[in-house]
């Protein structure tokens, strides 16, 4: 193997490793905001009071089950 043939092998190696550092940082950042969502959403709805909570679960409830019905139309 020739000296250049080395070094573009060895610079596609290091850039297919950036490439895949982003990637992870990305999907990382993607999960951490999925995460607080969650929390934030648990939050509002542990701030209700229990009449309404059930109300605003019932009709999440009804919206997937008609979502579901839908798709399988």
């Amino acid at each position: 193997m020739s000296p250049s043939t080395r070094i573009i092998r060895a610079a596609l190696l290091v850039a297919a490793a950036a490439v895949l550092a982003v990637a992870a940082a990305q999907l990382r950042d993607k999960r951490q905001t999925a995460r607080l969502t969650v929390e934030n959403i648990h939050e509002q709805l542990d701030a209700l009071d229990p009449v309404t909570r059930a109300a605003v679960i019932a009709r999440l409830s009804s919206d997937e089950v008609k979502k579901v019905r839908d798709r399988r139309q």
